[in-house]
């Protein structure tokens, strides 16, 4: 595993996204993928799978200071009491003592940021939260965040892959130590049949979605969290860390085009 190291936290470049993981199912997944060496596990109060990830960590034998868990605030939950209340019926749902990154899952036009940052930097001088982030804010509701908050705003998770870019948020992250955590990193398999991934990946023996996720984690401050539910793919997903990309070749991964991003987007949905 390697580390974006920002705002005093170390978080592992691939992590484990839960969306849509449910019941037996979920909870296999998570056990699977700490047994392969994931040490970054995402899930949020609105996946409805809490009890299930906690669970699998519980089971897993690993050491809990070595997982950088995440979860997230349900949009509804970001008045201040409500952070407080909920954050606390998490930490139960997962059975641990403390949440090692606590997000907004995404912005509320009817509860002020402020608000919703001086409950979360209350939990981390409680200790039951070490660090605080966003989800789904665009560059200026980042800026806003960063000023609003008293603690550091550790990442802003949004969807990012080589056909969805972003690199104005991107740059503004890593000029500001804030992690940019990729999610939908294959735009829901869209862009796995790509042969701009595929031609590279030959070159090193790796799958167009090895080839996606290194191009990801191989720029400053960028971490991704794929999801998979099964073996072979939780197992390919973490295996990005023996081969780099030229700078050639990122060039050409990232090279904008609306062409692949439209189509890759409905081949994701429609498969």
């Amino acid at each position: 595993m390697e580390y974006v190291v920002a705002q005093g936290a170390a978080v592992p470049k691939i992590g484990l996204g839960t969306w849509q993981l449910r019941g037996t199912t979920c909870r296999r997944v998570v056990e699977d993928a700490l047994d392969l060496g994931y040490r970054h596990i995402d899930t949020a109060q609105n996946y409805g799978n809490e009890r299930q990830v906690g669970s699998a960590i519980a089971a897993s034998g690993v050491d809990r200071d070595e997982i950088f868990l995440v979860t997230k605030l349900s949009p509804r939950n970001l008045g201040e009491k409500r952070v407080a209340e909920t954050t606390k019926e998490s930490l139960a749902r997962l059975g641990v003592e403390y949440i090692d990154c606590l997000l907004i899952h995404r912005p509320n036009p009817l509860i002020p940021v402020r608000e919703t940052l001086d409950a979360m930097n209350d939990l981390v001088e409680e200790g039951v939260v070490h660090h605080i982030g966003v989800s789904n804010f665009s560059q200026s509701q980042l800026m806003e965040a960063r000023e609003q908050s008293l603690e550091p705003i550790l990442t802003n998770q949004v969807r990012y892959s080589p056909f969805d870019r972003k690199q104005a948020l991107v740059e503004y992250c890593q000029i500001h130590d804030v992690v940019l955590t990729a999610y939908s990193p294959f735009l829901h398999g869209g862009i796995l049949r790509d042969s701009t991934l595929s031609g590279i990946g030959l070159r090193y023996e790796k799958s167009a979605a090895q080839v996606a996720l290194r191009w990801l984690i191989q720029q400053e401050n960028v971490v991704a969290i794929p999801k998979a539910s099964s073996y072979p793919h939780l197992k390919q997903n973490i295996e990005v860390f023996d081969f780099s990309l030229t700078a050639e070749e990122m060039a050409r991964i990232g090279r904008p085009s609306a062409a692949k991003t439209i189509s890759g987007t409905i081949r994701g949905f429609l498969t």
